[in-house]
């Protein structure tokens, strides 16, 4: 059967630390290449191929995933919705079974988790989700990876998340317990995380060392933080819920008071794209406590060392 990532609970906290530990290294030896003129390439997924099925636009997540292919030695596959039409010319288990026979891996953002839990019970090559509604478990193994740079050892430590209770909140709580670390999520009323990845997070966290809260008060859960954390207030596909957004996350704004709340040496993370003066100011994200192009660049890094613990045990 092969391993799939769908959620971050699918890593367990020991496979976790060891793709966070093989990111670093790759890192290590990408900028150690670099450094050398020479090209930092990799023969590890020779002759491989990967299917990237995007059903969302994307910057980071296609341009990092198809770079971490090719410097593997692999071949990245592109396809676009409008080329696939998951679900629409044909069935998704039979788009599944397809491309199981042409390629040795499949990475997929999409919209409901559904849909790419059922790519991956008809898929015979490992399923990783790039981004799906419930959870955006590739974006929180890169903000581990920057607070381990930044911090070392990742429990005991506290992360603050600011904002909406949406998929990247969910895998930072799951992603975050699992390392030993005190997860706060401060959301307004009516934006609270899904109770069932939260009750998975506290499971995770009473075995870690680690500890899940979730407040309406972000001064409450900014107090005494190693990092605060925000997203966009308005995500893809709520374009139409903006206005009330604004009103409802008044507030919720990630800024120079709301980090001096923070622990001395504090750093702020965003998964990007930023609405500057929304959910984060100016000053703040384009600041010295910003973290958030070294976090986009270990989307790189983790993705590789993802990729290679998925497909080492096809």
């Amino acid at each position: 059967m092969p391993r799939h990532f769908l959620r971050s609970v699918d890593l367990d906290p020991t496979e976790q630390a060891l793709v966070l530990e093989r990111a670093a290294r790759l890192r290590a030896e990408r900028e150690a290449a670099l450094a050398d003129g020479r090209a930092p390439m990799a023969e590890a997924l020779a002759g491989r191929s990967v299917a990237i099925v995007f059903e969302k636009p994307s910057l980071r997540t296609r341009v990092s995933f198809e770079v971490a292919i090719h410097e593997l030695g692999g071949h990245a596959l592109k396809i676009d919705d409008a080329e696939i039409g998951l679900g629409k010319r044909e069935t998704i288990a039979d788009t599944a079974r397809v491309l199981s026979r042409y390629v040795q891996g499949i990475v997929l953002r999409t919209f409901g988790q559904e849909r790419i839990e059922e790519l991956a019970a008809n898929s015979s090559v490992p399923v990783v989700n790039a981004l799906s509604d419930l959870e955006h478990p590739c974006q929180a193994l890169a903000d581990l990876q920057t607070l381990a740079a930044e911090f070392g050892p990742l429990a005991g430590r506290t992360l603050t998340y600011v904002g909406d209770g949406n998929n990247v909140a969910h895998s930072l709580l799951v992603a975050g317990a699992q390392a030993g670390m005190h997860v706060r999520v401060a959301h307004p009323d009516g934006y609270a995380p899904d109770e069932q990845v939260i009750d998975v997070a506290r499971e995770a966290a009473s075995t870690s060392g680690g500890s899940v809260a979730t407040t309406t008060d972000p001064r409450e859960a900014a107090d005494g933080s190693d990092a605060l954390y925000t997203d966009v207030w308005t995500s893809m596909g709520q374009e139409a819920e903006n206005e009330q957004r604004l009103r409802d996350f008044d507030g919720f704004q990630v800024d120079a008071a709301l980090l001096d709340l923070a622990a001395d040496g504090a750093v702020l993370l965003h998964c990007l794209p930023a609405h500057r003066g929304e959910e984060v100011a100016a000053e703040v994200i384009d600041g010295p406590a910003s973290r958030v192009f070294s976090q986009a660049e270990n989307r790189l890094h983790a993705q590789k060392a993802l990729l290679l613990h998925l497909l080492e045990q096809q």
